[in-house]
């Protein structure tokens, strides 16, 4: 199995962008085995108890998100999070551009994080999203998209750091596309421990017979059946 990077804990990491191309712009998900490894899921798993690392802890049934909770981290980010968030957005940005045109959408996304986390904090957009998410038998995640303000960055990366079937069962990421004047249709992404997938934030391209159209997207987690399963996100856009 190819993986994304190559070795994980490498700072070259080299990309696998065309494959992750083209899985992205047919199905508008990209797998990314083994991006991290066992090691680090269990020390981003161990900060779920230190409150300092985070700046809000969100309960989701208060809300009606589902049944579960999260975290959002505080900047300064844990280093392996800040470094795959700046790594990732890189390898993405080109992804994201062409998309936008695809799309007729005007926006194009700088070459470099540093430069695009500018362009939101300077719209008021200054708190961090990547966040660690925690489930139980019978939690569940809603359908959603992750909008936190004027500046959205179209691609966002769910990592696993539970292994199914032997630290929980259930619980599959859902990802639904709504086609104009067609049913929504739902797909489970395959993740083991250490995998990620690279998703669409809110719309993906489509070729049609007329030319590209947009497609609404939304993605979730189905019910736990039995343990905990822990999942991170990163989220390249800040909050307002």
């Amino acid at each position: 199995m190819d993986t994304l990077f190559s070795p994980v804990h490498d700072d070259s990491r080299c990309a696998d962008t065309p494959r992750l191309m083209r899985e992205l712009d047919a199905q508008g998900w990209g797998l990314l085995p083994g991006l991290i490894s066992a090691e680090d899921c269990a020390a981003l798993k161990a900060l779920w108890p230190n409150d300092q690392e985070f700046r809000n802890h969100i309960h989701m049934a208060r809300h009606g998100f589902g049944r579960g909770e999260y975290k959002y981290f505080s900047y300064p980010l844990p280093p392996l999070i800040q470094a795959l968030r700046r790594d990732l957005y890189e390898i993405l940005a080109p992804i994201a551009n062409r998309w936008n045109a695809y799309m007729d959408i005007a926006t194009r996304y700088p070459l470099h994080h540093d430069d695009f986390l500018a362009r939101c904090h300077e719209a008021g957009q200054v708190r961090p999203t990547p966040l660690l998410l925690r489930y139980h038998e019978g939690d569940y995640n809603c359908l959603h998209q992750d909008l936190y303000g004027e500046h959205v960055f179209p691609l966002q990366v769910v990592m696993l750091l539970s292994e199914p079937n032997e630290d929980f069962t259930g619980g599959e990421l859902v990802l639904t596309e709504q086609r104009p004047r067609m049913q929504s249709r739902a797909e489970v992404v395959p993740l083991h421990r250490g995998d990620a997938a690279v998703i669409a934030v809110h719309h993906r391209p489509v070729r049609g017979v007329r030319g590209n159209y947009r497609v609404t997207m939304r993605h979730g987690v189905s019910p736990i059946r039995t343990g905990e399963r822990f999942s991170a996100g990163i989220i390249f856009h800040d909050a307002a």
